[in-house]
């Protein structure tokens, strides 16, 4: 990458992106500039923005409720339990009529319980949105960190499991259409160089 200067966007983010995908058990994965900007452009991608809700962990790194503040929406934090990850007991006290999304943050890279947080999304149709920063390679009842909700979003600053020179940052899901969109989203809606 260094000898060929193509540092954004070239053939190894494409073979990385393939691999890392498999790796966490999803079909798609997308490169992105930092873990912030995976937590940005799934919300913006999904219509979360002014007026909504999105309920996560207190004790994350600010840039998961700033993420959610940056698209308009409003972070509600739900407690969390001994192993520091949200506490699916205490989401459904703070679901409100406004509230569009969960996210869970893998704090430590310790999982958080997503069998009981999916149960909830799905009972009241909120996206889940995974903050995996922490936890490449995690896995949960045998399936990867970044597989369980609507996305899984990933940080590869030079603190954390899997780092990269300066920053990065990946966005997996199993969603084809979410998948095309941030593919146009994460570049300015640049399809090429020059289109």
């Amino acid at each position: 990458v260094c000898q060929s200067g193509s540092f954004i966007l070239g053939n190894e983010l494409k073979e990385f992106e393939q691999s890392f995908a498999s790796y966490c058990g999803c079909k798609y994965a997308v490169g992105v500039a930092n873990g912030t900007d995976a937590l940005f452009l799934v919300m913006k991608a999904l219509g979360i923005g002014h007026g909504d809700e999105v309920i996560t962990a207190p004790n994350s790194f600010l840039a998961t409720a700033a993420s959610v503040i940056a698209n308009g929406a409003k972070p509600v934090f739900a407690d969390v339990r001994d192993d520091y990850n949200i506490d699916p007991n205490q989401i459904e006290q703070v679901i409100m009529e406004r509230t569009k999304a969960i996210i869970p943050v893998h704090l430590t890279g310790r999982p958080a319980d997503m069998k009981a947080i999916s149960a909830i999304a799905g009972k009241h149709d909120l996206f889940v949105i995974e903050d995996a920063a922490q936890a490449v390679g995690a896995s949960y009842n045998g399936k990867r960190t970044g597989s369980f909700g609507i996305a899984g979003c990933f940080s590869f600053h030079p603190l954390k499991t899997l780092n990269a020179y300066g920053d990065g940052g990946a966005i997996t899901t199993n969603d084809a259409a979410l998948y095309e969109k941030l593919i146009k989203m994460r570049n300015h809606g640049l399809k090429n160089r020059d289109e």
